[in-house]
């Protein structure tokens, strides 16, 4: 049985929502206020210290049907307002016979993955505020052009833990939220309600706008100048509960930016002041359907990265199981 929808607090007929203003004063303070530099060893893992054996146990006992769900949108070959810096597949052997037999085929892989188009996992090196990454290291002392060394993806390694679904469409009852829509703290906690589920201590937070519906059905847009996402008043409330990765369907900022002068408010929150990972443009359609057929939002979640040593971030295609 799925949510009951409650009303939709933004204006506008699909709910443009309230991007508040929020000063660089103010966004200074908030990042003072939320940030747990000093607080983990080791410091480049992060949030995801959080992560015990326990809380693991906790959420593979939570699978009831075995249904696993993939995440990942699928390798974006294709140049769109979306995708300026397309990903690479093309074939290396077409199966010339090799003596002795058998023949193979090989195709290549690459990727400028940090964008809107491919589903990627963001380390803690990947974003600096006022030059400063997690745990308060210069940026420019430790990243450099062989990598990073401190805060690499290869220092994360597979992540699993519980997952929690707030699917915003189906709490307002309406099919996407138009780009521009601000998640609120209030609007977190509505969902929390109408959802039954509550974020908890080590969870991933994975934040369904309907991006990818809205999408197939209208075509691509320049997401990065206009999308669906948190309000950096959402913030606080994510903190107080302990998440450890965080993610959604589009990159979990709302743009345009509610922080003058800072386009990505959200990453530098959940990455360089609370060290949290960050999981990018996944595919929620198919969750949105199986968590409202199960009619619980909660699940086991596992993403492994690629290990790749200094990388900023990776490629993945995370897995829900319900």
């Amino acid at each position: 049985m799925g949510p009951n929808p409650v009303d939709d607090p933004g204006p506008g007929p699909a709910g443009t929502g309230d991007r508040t203003a929020v000063s660089r004063r103010e966004f200074d303070a908030l990042f003072e206020a939320v940030r747990t530099w000093g607080r983990w060893a080791p410091a480049d893992r992060g949030a995801w210290n959080r992560v015990t054996a326990e809380h693991v146990r906790r959420a593979t006992a939570a699978v009831r049907s075995g249904k696993v769900v993939p995440l990942a949108l699928p390798w974006n070959t294709v140049p769109g307002p979306d995708n300026p810096r397309p990903a690479l597949h093309h074939m290396t052997d077409l199966g010339d016979v090799e003596s002795p037999e058998p023949s193979t085929h090989k195709d290549f892989l690459a990727a400028d993955y940090h964008g809107k188009a491919v589903t990627h996992l963001d380390a803690l090196c990947h974003v600096a505020y006022r030059g400063r990454l997690y745990d308060g290291r210069a940026a420019e002392d430790v990243v450099g052009a062989a990598g990073a060394r401190f805060g690499a993806v290869s220092a994360l390694g597979p992540l699993v833990t519980r997952g929690v679904l707030l699917d915003l469409p189906a709490v307002l009852g309406v099919r996407w939220l138009e780009p521009g829509r601000a998640v609120h703290a209030k609007d977190v906690a509505a969902a929390e309600d109408a959802l039954g589920v509550r974020i908890g201590e080590g969870d991933a937070v994975l934040l369904r706008s309907g991006h990818g519906r809205r999408r197939g059905d209208l075509g691509a847009w320049d997401s990065a100048a206009a999308s669906a996402g948190f309000h950096v008043d959402a913030v606080p409330l994510l903190a107080e509960r302990g998440i450890a990765l965080l993610g959604g369907d589009g990159d979990s900022d709302v743009r345009p930016s509610p922080v003058d002068g800072v386009h990505s408010p959200v990453h530098a929150l959940a990455v360089a002041a609370m060290g949290v990972p960050l999981l990018d443009n996944l595919d929620l359609e198919a969750l949105s359907a199986a968590t409202a057929e199960a009619g619980r939002y909660e699940f086991l979640l596992v993403v492994a990265p690629l290990n790749v040593p200094g990388g900023t971030g990776s490629p993945v295609n995370p897995v829900a199981v319900l």
